[in-house]
């Protein structure tokens, strides 16, 4: 045995071991032909972890090559077995590559070693599982595996290329730990199709993550994961995204045996998704939902939690409010969204211009006046459509009070924008109809004004105008009708009032027209909403 790469590939017989293999490639070539696993462990937890700095030497190394050729061009399996490279504790030299490959036989190595990178683009596999695996890069672009591609508790030194791969059922990612190549993405994985579900729970990521118009057929979950990326704006990069049922930025639980999606044990240390850097799902669909429960996230002033445009029957905004940062949901549409008070930024750190939703389920109190300060906040400019979306929700849930003072807010929002001329009289309106929200307001001032004008009126001179047959005087109906414009009760205009009374008369006529104004502006608008 030589051990040098340049001798191996030479033709071998059937069921013969190549003479040029170490005694470790040797017995990974019977294990293949087995289907059994090759676990070269020593059995010290210290020494066989992948990711420690113990050297591994000869005795537990393999050739890259050498598992190309098993994987590509392997020996038959012996009598009644099939053939599968199972590996554990190895350490494999040398860049292994199968760019463009296609490998028919069953893969898991678990617990081992790189040395240089791994390289599938465009190759073909049933099922892939490195479980725990101490990896430079994997470079997988447009790679395509009818079954699995299981990649969890493994570490990437210097990323995952996933761009354009096609995954036949799930991709795991479950507490992988992956930092930035080059180019500053940990995961780059760009058109990527997911047949089933894309599991990253309890994921590290140094960089940005990249799955921008890939598609999972089922749910996306990001349990645990913690994202960060300092260096650019975005931590989680994935416009058009589209996932069949549910995306999960949500707590997962720590050293738990519970199935993925199962909510965590009373008790159990749980991990919260965390962003640090920008979230962008722009454009994206989602079957059945996006769930932010207890995320955090940290931004910096000019990064974004960016849901433009995104598409769900429910958003589960129940993350903890960004301290920095804006939330834009700038032409989102949702059925239902959950939400809790203390979720949303504060004013100027929240875009909510032409987003639609149909019902409204807070997550604990949520009362009106902060409901409107979350409107407001969206508005640094005033823009009537958050108030009328707000409204038509609250009306169709049966609150029409509440509906009435949500639009009643938006009317004194617009008076803020309007000249001084219409400014006041917009106050006017407010005082005495609400703006029409109101119209109850309108009879007590008539009132009011209607005994105040009677009372003053009944210590009046008032000689007839002219002479000759005038109606009897009665203070009362005089001050009634001062007050009611058009309608003439017989009293103005046949009695002669001076001074201080003539004022007072005028100023009664005033108040009637604009009482009557501000009615009729009211009962226009309510008619218009109708």
């Amino acid at each position: 045995m030589t051990g040098s790469e340049d001798n191996v590939g030479g033709v071998v017989t059937e069921g013969e071991v190549p003479d040029d293999l170490t005694p470790a490639e040797a017995g990974m070539w019977q294990a293949f032909r087995n289907g059994s696993v090759y676990d070269l462990s020593s059995g010290d937890a210290v020494v066989d972890d992948p990711h420690g700095g113990h050297p591994w030497g000869p005795e537990r190394t393999v050739r890259a090559r050498i598992v190309c050729w098993l994987l590509l061009d392997g020996p038959p399996a012996l009598a009644g077995r099939v053939s599968a490279l199972k590996l554990a504790g190895v350490q494999i030299s040398g860049p292994l590559d199968l760019a463009g490959g296609i490998v028919v036989p069953y893969v898991e190595l678990k617990g081992c070693r790189f040395e240089r990178d791994v390289l599938l683009p465009e190759a073909r596999f049933t099922t892939v599982r490195l479980v725990d695996c101490a990896v430079p890069r994997l470079e997988a672009a447009r790679v395509h595996t009818e079954g699995d591609l299981h990649l969890p508790r493994c570490r990437f030194h210097n990323g995952v290329r996933l761009t354009d791969a096609h995954i036949g059922t799930d991709l795991l990612l479950n507490q992988a730990i992956v930092y930035r190549d080059r180019s500053g993405r940990s995961i780059a994985a760009d058109g990527m199709t997911v047949g089933q579900d894309l599991q990253a729970e309890l994921l590290e990521s140094h960089g940005e993550l990249s799955l921008r118009s890939a598609k999972v057929g089922v749910s996306l979950s990001l349990r645990g994961a913690k994202l960060a990326n300092p260096y650019t704006r975005l931590a989680l990069n994935a416009p058009q995204l589209t996932v069949g049922r549910s995306m999960y930025l949500t707590p997962a639980g720590i050293g738990s045996a519970l199935l993925s999606g199962a909510t965590p044990a009373q008790g159990t240390r749980i991990q919260r998704f965390t962003c640090e850097g920008g979230l962008r799902l722009d454009d994206g669909r989602f079957g059945d939902a996006v769930d932010f429960e207890q995320a955090r996230f940290t931004l910096t002033d000019d990064q974004e939690v960016s849901l433009r445009r995104i598409q769900t029957p429910e958003l589960r905004f129940l993350g903890a409010r960004p301290a920095r940062g804006m939330v834009v949901l700038s032409g989102a549409r949702v059925v239902n969204l959950m939400d809790r008070m203390d979720s949303w930024p504060g004013p100027g750190r929240l875009h909510m211009g032409g987003f639609s939703y149909e019902n409204l389920v807070p997550r604990g109190p949520f009362p009106l006046t902060e409901r409107l300060d979350w409107v407001a906040a969206a508005t640094a400019e005033y823009n009537p459509e958050p108030y009328e979306r707000l409204a038509t929700v609250l009306r169709a849930g049966g609150e029409d009070e509440d509906a009435r003072e949500v639009l009643l807010a938006k009317q004194r929002r617009r008076r803020e924008t309007l000249p001084p001329a219409a400014k006041l009289w917009g106050y006017a309106q407010d005082w005495t109809v609400a703006y029409g929200y109101r119209p109850g307001r309108a009879l007590v001032w008539m009132a009011l004004l209607w005994a105040a004008g009677s009372l003053a009126f009944a210590h009046a001179a008032h000689p007839p105008l002219k002479g000759g047959e005038v109606p009897h005087w009665n203070a009362t109906l005089f001050a009634l009708d001062l007050l009611l414009p058009v309608i003439d009760l017989g009293q103005v205009g046949f009695w002669q009032l001076r001074g201080g009374w003539q004022w007072l008369a005028a100023a009664m006529i005033l108040l009637g027209w604009i009482l009557a104004t501000t009615v009729a502006a009211g009962a226009t608008r309510l008619l218009r909403r109708n």
